[in-house]
Parts: structure tokens; C-alpha cells; sequence
């Protein structure tokens, strides 16, 4: 899967947080709707998106996760 070909950033579409492409679904939100327990399916109904979008959305978190840099969990 490209994730840039459905990822984009732009800095006038929701303040330059990543969207799936020709939304403004942002990828923090489909990735906390699958957190909290929505299905693939539900999340595609919902924002009326595709389940390339939903593994786009998967594979660009899992991406930043891998990153070099590291950033330590809020203490709580």
C-alpha cells in the first residue's frame, strides 16, 4: 500500500495534521475510533472512507512508531 497516495498534510486542511486525501478525516482520529473499539466497517460508514484509507491510516501510525526518535510515555 502507498500511503502517500491516500495521506496527506497540508497545512490549510485541519491545521497541517495528517487526513486521509479528498477529506478532512484526519488520521489520529481513525486511529483512537479503532482504540476505542469501532470496526473497520463501522469507522467506513461513519467517515465515509475506504478500508485503503482505514490501512493507511494503520500503516502511517505504524510508521511513526518505528521512527528513530523516541518519546516517553506521559507518567499517570
Amino acid at each position: 500500500m502507498k500511503v502517500r497516495e491516500r495521506i496527506i498534510i497540508d497545512p490549510r486542511i485541519q491545521h497541517g495534521k495528517p487526513v486521509i486525501r479528498g477529506t478532512r478525516v484526519p488520521v489520529a482520529r481513525i486511529i483512537a475510533e479503532l482504540a476505542g473499539g469501532m470496526t473497520r466497517e463501522e469507522i467506513m460508514r461513519e467517515y465515509e472512507i475506504t478500508a485503503e484509507d482505514v490501512g493507511a491510516a494503520l500503516a502511517y501510525a505504524a510508521d511513526l512508531v518505528e521512527a528513530d526518535e523516541f518519546h516517553p510515555l506521559p507518567a499517570g
